[in-house]
């Protein structure tokens, strides 16, 4: 009985570890291959952009309602579909004759994505007990720094030598061996809320808060993206105030109330997201810009980071397994605060060795953050909400990020406005670079105190 409990246990790591490589990894791999992209498919700059927000926007609209389903019917059995969607989706975007069609794979890919998103984190904490969540964790989350860390620099050889459509059939392939490995080696497991309704209207109250939020967000400083932030707040608030009342709500808004610990987590994973995800964005600009690097040097500095992240991330779990989550996430974030007001002093002249120094500092805190956060939220529900509180995790990081790219288009259309990114603009691309990291250095300030006011989980 020990014997098939441990392949149980190693089943469930393997399938959850694959599945957190290969989202990250198709994303760093396909923002290589998107000129290769736009050149044959003829895109400009604004649909390119939706080649990366239509798998962002589709995710993070479905992983909340997903994740519900999850605790419903199964995790098991929403995650062998989220695998199955998003394998199909990727062979899709193989195929694309036109844009509009690579667009919307993208998007189904998303759904896919959302999928295994919502149920990867709530399977491996079933499968573990608390005593061992932290380690499991950590080597989860170095999966998808390592999927950050390749993805580049696997992109950048298969676009160059074989073309950018063979970076989707590497996904297949991963997709396929996660969808064997499930069906053959992990066990379906008791749904906790099988006998609940699902809050169908709830869910496309959310889904359209979200996306007026997010599409919004993506055309601002235009007067319709204020009417359409405004339209998803205000939908927001119904929502919640909806969910409050229902008898089976898509998302216990009471887990926020009553629970401080994961309302805090969450909070403070949406600030850290959306403090540190432009980073390596605006570094590569600001190295092939103004630092005149070829994309190759810029890949091999920028892979400090996710590095960093990947080695220090096993150790940042066992160390939230013996010490208080809340303390080992608040160093991680005050390393954070430290890179990026680092950053604020990028000049013409400023040394390679200084930014990597600065992407050194954000591996480390990003490291200490991360895996101890995700041990706190998860410890503080109970088994049956696991799934819901993994989706909303996702949510928060993927809302951070569009917020993010939001801030960061904000400033450029501010002060680059419609100049072109070109050595004679290059004073204008520094400062918005500074700006940026200005407003996301008080940002990530919020976000020690948002760690700091959880409270103990041990």
């Amino acid at each position: 009985m020990k014997t098939s409990h441990s392949k149980k246990q190693l089943s469930i790591l393997l399938v959850t570890t694959l599945s957190s490589f290969l989202t990250p990894f198709m994303g760093s791999a396909v923002n290589v291959a998107l000129p290769a992209i736009a050149k044959e498919l003829s895109m400009n700059a604004l649909s390119l952009s939706w080649v990366a927000s239509s798998f962002i926007l589709a995710a993070a609209i479905t992983l909340i309602p997903l994740g519900r389903l999850a605790d419903i019917y199964g995790r098991r059995i929403v995650f062998l579909y989220g695998a199955s969607i998003f394998t199909v989706a990727s062979s899709f975007c193989i195929l694309s004759p036109t844009q509009s069609f690579l667009i919307a794979a993208r998007a189904i890919q998303g759904i896919g994505g959302a999928m295994i998103f919502s149920t990867g984190t709530a399977m491996l904490i079933s499968a573990y007990p608390p005593a061992e969540r932290g380690k499991f964790l950590g080597i989860n989350i170095t999966a998808v720094y390592v999927g950050l860390t390749i993805g580049p620099f696997i992109g950048g050889l298969l676009t160059q030598y074989l073309g950018w459509r063979y970076i989707f059939l590497f996904t297949v392939f991963l997709g396929a061996t996660i969808i064997f490995i499930t069906t053959s080696m992990v066990e379906e497991e008791w749904p906790e809320n099988k006998d609940e309704g699902f809050d169908i209207f709830g869910s496309l109250l959310y889904a359209f808060a979200l996306f007026a939020i997010m599409y919004g967000f993506s055309l601002l400083p235009t007067w319709n993206a204020g009417l359409l932030i405004v339209l998803g707040v205000l939908c927001l608030i119904f929502f919640i105030f909806q969910q409050l009342k229902h008898p089976f709500p898509l998302l216990d808004i009471r887990l926020f109330l009553n629970n401080k610990v994961f309302a805090f987590s969450n909070l403070a994973a949406l600030i850290n997201y959306c403090a540190t995800f432009v980073v390596t964005f605006l570094l590569s600009l600001y190295l092939q810009h103004i630092k005149m690097l070829t994309p190759y040097q810029t890949g091999l500095i920028l892979v400090a980071a996710p590095a960093i992240q990947a080695l220090f991330s096993p150790f940042a779990g066992r160390l939230s397994d013996h010490f208080e989550p809340q303390i080992i996430a608040s160093i991680g974030m005050a390393l954070n605060v430290i890179g990026l007001v680092l950053l604020m002093f990028l000049y013409n002249d400023t040394s390679i060795n200084y930014v990597l120094l600065c992407l050194i500092i954000l591996g480390v805190g990003f490291a200490l953050f991360s895996s101890p956060n995700v041990n706190a939220t998860m410890s503080a529900v109970e088994n049956k909400f696991y799934g819901v509180a993994s989706a909303t995790l996702a949510t928060m990081r993927l809302l951070g990020q569009m917020f993010s790219m939001g801030i960061t288009m904000l400033v450029f259309a501010l002060i680059l406005g419609s100049h072109p990114i070109s050595e004679a603009n290059n004073p204008l691309l520094l400062q918005s670079t500074r700006i940026i990291f200005a407003i996301l250095s008080v940002i990530c300030c919020g976000g020690i105190f948002a760690s700091l006011a959880r409270g103990k989980v041990h």
